[in-house]
């Protein structure tokens, strides 16, 4: 018999870290619109707040914004007990917080290597940390980890961020062997070049062009942030429950060699 609401989250409460722009946003839109309870998390109270917003105002359903820098173990903590706190539960923890700076090695300084592996890798590790006896308590629960293909094949000028997001898809796989015994699932997805505001206004100032970048990959271009999201409710959700510890790459399909028709 196919349950026709494993693809519903009613009554499901999810944290959404790095949800006021972008990957996030898109994935606390599609959360919200299954009916999951969302909170935003991030540094800037301001796109919070317009982002919760337009959120409930599309989907009738319940967001709000918590101010928090994914980067401080303390504000994480505090994060997940309000989320608590004011729902009751928690079911989804969606770490998405991630950026990059483009530094050559021989140009890159220990202090912007931490900053890189702070933002990229620490902030994942303190909210599942910080989910984990939620989800422990009440033997279920789903954690969806941001990572970047550049975690799966490198990119050169972006040594620390491949590093940090390769490194985020091994904690994915351990922390799913650890923590499955305690109906707890853990996944990620690595995005390719998706065209959220920020991206495009780096690749303009960098004069990238982003056609060329995408015209070997089979669907000729750039992803949008609400296709991420696609794949990272997809992974929070009932109809992947025998999925767990793999990441689910979102790039426009392989680059391969030889010849097609």
């Amino acid at each position: 018999m196919v349950q026709s609401d494993r693809y519903g989250l009613r009554d499901k409460v999810a944290i959404v870290t790095g949800g006021g722009e972008g990957i996030g946003k898109a994935t606390a839109m599609l959360l919200a619109h299954y009916g999951a309870a969302v909170v935003l998390a991030g540094r800037t109270e301001a796109t919070l707040q317009a982002a919760s917003t337009e959120i409930q105002a599309a989907t009738l359903g319940r967001c709000i914004g918590i101010p928090t820098d994914a980067r401080d173990q303390d504000q994480v903590t505090n994060l997940v007990a309000r989320t608590a706190e004011e729902f009751g539960r928690i079911d989804i923890l969606v770490n998405n917080v991630g950026w990059s700076d483009r530094f050559a090695i021989s140009a890159l300084s220990y202090e912007n290597w931490r900053k890189e592996f702070a933002l990229n890798l620490d902030s994942a590790f303190f909210g599942s940390r910080a989910v984990f006896e939620h989800f422990r308590a009440q033997r279920s629960g789903a954690i969806v980890n941001t990572s970047s293909v550049a975690g799966v094949d490198g990119v050169q000028g972006l040594a620390a961020y491949s590093a940090a997001k390769s490194a985020l898809q091994m904690f994915t796989r351990v922390s799913a062997a650890e923590w499955g015994s305690h109906g707890i699932r853990v996944n990620a997805v690595a995005p390719g070049l998706i065209a959220t505001d920020n991206a495009m206004r780096d690749f303009t100032a960098a004069n990238l062009d982003v056609d060329g970048i995408c015209a070997d990959r089979p669907l000729r271009r750039a992803g949008r942030p609400e296709e991420v999201a696609g794949a990272i409710v997809f992974l929070a959700s009932d109809a992947a429950s025998y999925i767990t510890g793999e990441t689910i790459q979102v790039t426009g399909g392989p680059v391969l060699g030889g010849s097609a028709d």
